[in-house]
C-alpha cells in the first residue's frame, strides 16, 4: 500500500526549492542595496555588510518562485537619535530618506515605503528593505509608520533559531512541511501570514510523534497539520524573542476545512494505492505543483 506517496511527495518538495540562479540573484540584489545605504550614510563599504536576511529567506522556508526577499539594514545609534530630535511621523521620516539615498542608486527602479519597509521593486525580485537599529541581547528596533508612527521592538534571531532547532531535531521536514502549506496559502488565497504558517508548522512538528519520517509520511503530514490547524481557530501565539500576541483569527477557518476534508480522501485514495485519483485529489489542495502521475 501506499505505492505512490513517497514519490509523489519527494518531487513536490523538489518543485519548491530555489534554483542557485534564483538563490544567487535574491541575495545578490540584497548585498548591492545594503552597499548602497552603507556609501550613502558611512561614505564607505564594510568588509561585512550591516545585513540581517530575515522573513523567508532568512527561515529558509522561502518558496519557488520567490516573490520579495526581506532584509534589515543596521544602521548607527546616531541615525536614530537624529530623527528622534525631529517631531511628526519620524518613522515615516526616516524610510523616506532611505528611499530617497536608495533612488540615487537605483533611479529606474520602482520603489515604495510602506508601513515598515522600504520596496525595492527589480523585475526579478523585489528587495525590502527595514532599517533597524541595536538593541540589547540580539534584538532590534524598527520603525513602524501606522497610528502616527513609532518604534517597535523585534527578534528575527529568536524565530530563525527556533525553526533551525525544530528542523534539525525532525530531519528537515519542518521546513519541507512548511513550504508545501505555504504552497496551499497562495493557491487558494488563505488569509494567514507567512510567518504565522513557519511558527504553527514548527509547533506542530516539536510534538508530531512521525515528524521523523521520510517522505513516506508526507501525506499524513499535511492531514495531520490541516487538523490541527482547524483547532486553532479563534485562538492566537506567541512570537519567539519579544513575546507579541498574535491573534489568529479564523477567516480562514473554511479553507482549512475544505483542505483537511480533501486531505482525508486522498490520504484513503494513498492507502488504497488508488495513485492517480490520490492526485488528482492532491491538486484540489495545491494546486498543479504537486504531480498526479508519479513513476
Amino acid at each position: 500500500m501506499w505505492v505512490a506517496v513517497r514519490q509523489r511527495f519527494r518531487a513536490f518538495n523538489e518543485d519548491l526549492n530555489l534554483t542557485r540562479e534564483q538563490l544567487d540573484n535574491g541575495i545578490g540584489k540584497a548585498v548591492r542595496v545594503t552597499q548602497a545605504l552603507e556609501r550613502a550614510y558611512n561614505g564607505r563599504v564594510a568588509d561585512r555588510p550591516p545585513l540581517l536576511i530575515v522573513g523567508s529567506w532568512g527561515k529558509g522556508t522561502q518558496v519557488r518562485s520567490s516573490a520579495d526577499i526581506d532584509i534589515m539594514v543596521q544602521f548607527a545609534s546616531a541615525v536614530l537619535q537624529r530623527f528622534e530630535a525631529r517631531t511628526g511621523n519620524r518613522q515615516s521620516q526616516l524610510l523616506q530618506e532611505v528611499k530617497a539615498f536608495l533612488l540615487n542608486t537605483y533611479p529606474q527602479t520602482d520603489m515604495r515605503g510602506d508601513g515598515q519597509v522600504v520596496m525595492v521593486q527589480f523585475n526579478t525580485i523585489t528587495v525590502e528593505v527595514v532599517p533597524v537599529f541595536d538593541l540589547p541581547g540580539g534584538q532590534y528596533l524598527m520603525p513602524d509608520t501606522n497610528d502616527g508612527g513609532r518604534w517597535k521592538t523585534v527578534d528575527p534571531a529568536a524565530q530563525i533559531a527556533m525553526i533551525e532547532d525544530i528542523d534539525t531535531r525532525t530531519n528537515g521536514n519542518t521546513r519541507i512541511l512548511t513550504k508545501m502549506i505555504k504552497t496551499w496559502k497562495r493557491e487558494k488565497n488563505v488569509p494567514l501570514k507567512s510567518y504565522v504558517i513557519e511558527l504553527l508548522v514548527a509547533e506542530f512538528m516539536s510534538t508530531y510523534k512521525y515528524a521523523q519520517q521520510d517522505h513516506y509520511y508526507y501525506d499524513w503530514f499535511v492531514r495531520d497539520f490541516l487538523k490541527a490547524l482547524v483547532s486553532k481557530a479563534g485562538t492566537g501565539l506567541l512570537i519567539p524573542g519579544t513575546g507579541e500576541w498574535v491573534w489568529l483569527g479564523d477567516e480562514w477557518l473554511s479553507r482549512a476545512r475544505t483542505a483537511l476534508a480533501a486531505a482525508e480522501t486522498a490520504c484513503e485514495w494513498e492507502r488504497l494505492d488508488y495513485d492517480v485519483t490520490a492526485g488528482q485529489e492532491w491538486q484540489t489542495i495545491f494546486g498543479t505543483r504537486i504531480p498526479i502521475y508519479v513513476l
